[in-house]
């Protein structure tokens, strides 16, 4: 399949370009609105149930209530009450922000064994084609995984490709968070991989806190691997439009504002993630430090200023990336704007060195995950400019606390 996260044909990507008056008009009828339309109609079910229940005779309350309000409503409860809650409403409590971080790990694992189960008997239905089958016992496999005890699953939706969100380290101690923030191509069965493993977000995730690691032992780190949103499903006008960007910059900036405690969070976006980026940067809170985009299409904007962030901004760009050669301009809606690796965007631009090209900008070894590191630990001074420069660390200094540039 062709997508952004491996080898496109920029022809095709051209001629999407060349077609935007087309699209916007295809876009004011309604048919892409249409297009895009996903149920989700497990999380639905699970939430319409919880608004309609009770705890200890007190109704519930609403499930898109303020994640301070949701914390505090958990907080009055007893163990025994949470742990209730998370067997009768396991997506709705698994997928809340304001919910305890454990209790949606506990919650999610209640609804993966669930979906497991689903899947398991989709195996054996008749009126499936033999591939739908196939299909079904490849999610049955991959939820299984995803349940065992060793695994922090933050969010989970199963419903059509599906969305997730993985926990590396310990969430609620933790000094500096990292949230890795993925392409195209992402869905459940694509969450993590043997082979690539380090292009799918599971491998992205676990590389970047080995690193952070090994960066600053002393730091408590953690690593969110964010696949919460729903990704273009390769080349196509979803990619180079930013609809799917636009609604996963509203899930991230809601994720964002419910992590907890008041520790600096980096943004880590890869390819049309860093679009998603890009769209949710001026309504992200204070505490997200940094924003560094690899192998990016463009963040919907001309210039870094333009993102209207206190963040740091950081871009870099291997060599052998061949979304270099991509249009970065934005006509009709299609497209996302200025190059992130220019002079003229005004980003710090980083090495990354050794990435091999596109998908491996997480790779163990190379220069951009040991970059993105040393920014997730805040060890600014440590970073490696792109041809070998000084700029990008210029007015910046070692310590998690200092003032943003």
């Amino acid at each position: 399949m062709t997508s952004f996260d491996t080898s496109p044909q920029l022809n095709v990507w051209r001629a999407l370009l060349a077609l935007a008056v087309v699209f916007v008009m295809l876009a004011t009828t309604g048919w892409t609105a249409l297009r895009n339309h996903r149920s989700a109609a497990p999380l639905e079910a699970s939430i319409s149930a919880w608004e309609r229940g009770s705890i200890a005779g007190h109704r519930l309350p609403d499930a898109d209530s303020s994640p301070t309000r949701l914390a505090r409503f958990f907080a009055s409860l007893t163990d025994q009450q949470r742990g209730t809650l998370a067997i009768r409403y396991p997506l709705a409590v698994g997928n809340m922000n304001g919910a305890p971080v454990g209790l949606r790990y506990r919650a999610n694992r209640i609804a993966l064994g669930e979906a497991r189960d689903v899947e398991r008997k989709r195996m054996h239905d008749k009126g499936l084609t033999p591939e739908g089958q196939r299909e079904a016992g490849r999610r049955m496999h991959r939820f299984e995984a995803m349940m065992q005890r060793d695994r922090h699953i933050l969010a989970f939706d199963p419903e059509g490709s599906g969305r997730a969100a993985e926990v590396f380290g310990d969430l609620t101690k933790a000094q500096r968070i990292s949230v890795v923030v993925p392409g195209v191509d992402t869905n459940l069965l694509t969450f993590q991989r043997t082979s690539r493993k380090y292009s799918a977000p599971v491998g992205m995730a676990q590389s970047l806190y080995a690193a952070e690691r090994a960066a600053s032992p002393s730091t408590r780190t953690a690593v969110i691997a964010w696949a919460d949103y729903t990704s273009p499903d390769g080349l196509g006008i979803d990619s180079a439009t930013a609809m799917r960007a636009a609604s996963g910059a509203v899930r991230l900036n809601a994720l964002v504002r419910a992590l907890p405690g008041d520790s600096p969070v980096s943004l880590f976006c890869h390819s049309y993630g860093s679009v998603l980026c890009g769209l949710a940067a001026r309504t992200l809170p204070q505490r997200v430090a940094d924003i560094a985009v690899a192998g990016s299409p463009g963040m919907r904007v001309e210039t870094a200023s333009q993102l209207r962030t206190s963040a740091r901004v950081w871009a870099m760009r291997d060599a052998d990336d061949w979304v270099q050669d991509v249009p970065y301009l934005e006509l009709g809606g299609l497209g996302h704007g200025e190059d992130p690796v220019s002079a003229v965007f005004g980003a710090r631009v980083l090495s990354a060195r050794e990435a091999k090209g596109h998908g491996g900008y997480f790779e163990p070894g190379t220069d951009s995950v040991a970059n993105f590191a040393e920014i997730g630990v805040g060890a600014y001074e440590s970073v490696r400019c792109a041809d070998d420069a000084e700029a990008c660390r210029a007015g910046l200094s070692d310590t998690a606390s200092a003032g943003r540039a």
